[in-house]
């Protein structure tokens, strides 16, 4: 297994770049669940066009604000693990070893 200094170093995204992606996947999630529920309310109930706005923005509201805080702490925590990063190299680092294994016994035999 490669120690923690063979891997190369990769820059993570910032808090700052984190928080933009968290606000602009709300945004476009968000809408989904305003125009969803927009659209179950006017089917399933017969309120008033105001009443069915006012719900669906109450929703839509609790909605981004949860859903932001979550995000942005689900990708700081993603942000610091590192397992899965670096799987492409690993294979590729494993495999050479065990050509070059291979290679040493096929030397080993011929010499024997």
């Amino acid at each position: 297994m490669p120690s923690k200094n063979n891997y190369k170093i990769v820059d993570k995204d910032t808090p700052t770049r984190s928080i933009l992606k968290a606000i602009s996947w709300r945004l476009v999630a968000s809408g989904a669940t305003f125009i969803i529920s927009f659209t179950i309310f006017t089917q399933a109930t017969q309120s008033a066009f105001g009443d069915v706005l006012a719900a669906v923005s109450l929703i839509t509201s609790v909605d981004i604000i949860s859903k932001l805080v979550l995000y942005y702490l689900h990708e700081r925590l993603w942000t610091n693990i590192r397992w899965g990063k670096y799987w492409r190299r690993q294979a590729a680092r494993k495999r050479w070893s065990q050509i070059q294994k291979s290679k040493k016994e096929r030397e080993r035999d011929i010499t024997v």
